[in-house]
């Protein structure tokens, strides 16, 4: 499958639908989510992208947990896809990084697709509100250097977390929820 077939699945999702659909993108760290769900973003015609890290808990997701119980699931399904798939107002905090705090609460955006991409995204907490669900495709290990390498060119060195945190809890969730056999479609990013 490439991002045009991809593009053209999620259109037909939502013309089967008859609604605003959300579509969830998961896989490992490094794996690639969120460069594909911008691509596709730009694919498609009144699509817009939530940016899965504004739902990590700062502290949580540095912790070994084998749910990914850093990914606050509970505010990203009260805040945004309930409101979302109801298509009704609704409003959410992003978690700004930058300034270790949240921002003011911003309206839920509107449109016809929105693009979910988060790790740990695939559990049975978040699994019913998504339309279709999309894993970005890459062996753990590779998503993992990946990762490491991405965040040494920003200045971050995460190495340690990602070697003792963030790849067991990856293959924890894994082992726990199955998330690859659960998406709809398996999108190679290799």
């Amino acid at each position: 499958m490439d991002l045009q077939e991809l593009a053209g699945l999620v259109t037909g999702r939502r013309a089967a639908a008859g609604r605003s659909v959300v579509v969830g993108i998961s896989g490992y760290g490094g794996s690639g989510k969120s460069t594909l769900a911008r691509a596709l973003v730009e694919a498609l015609p009144d699509a817009v992208r939530m940016r899965g890290d504004d739902f990590l808990d700062p502290v949580r997701v540095h912790a070994r947990s084998d749910d990914w119980a850093g990914v606050e699931r509970d505010r990203l399904a009260t805040e945004v896809l309930h409101p979302f798939r109801e298509q009704r107002p609704g409003e959410f905090r992003r978690y700004d990084w930058d300034l270790g705090r949240f921002r003011e609460p911003e309206p839920v955006p509107r449109a016809d697709v929105l693009v979910l991409d988060l790790i740990g995204l695939f559990h049975p907490e978040t699994l019913p509100l998504l339309d279709l669900t999309v894993w970005c495709d890459l062996d753990l290990a590779t998503a993992v250097q990946r990762g490491m390498e991405r965040d040494r060119r920003a200045g971050n060195d995460h190495d340690r977390v990602w070697n003792e945190v963030w790849a067991p809890n990856e293959r924890a969730f894994a082992a726990a929820f199955a998330p690859r056999d659960a998406a709809d479609v398996r999108f190679p990013t290799g």
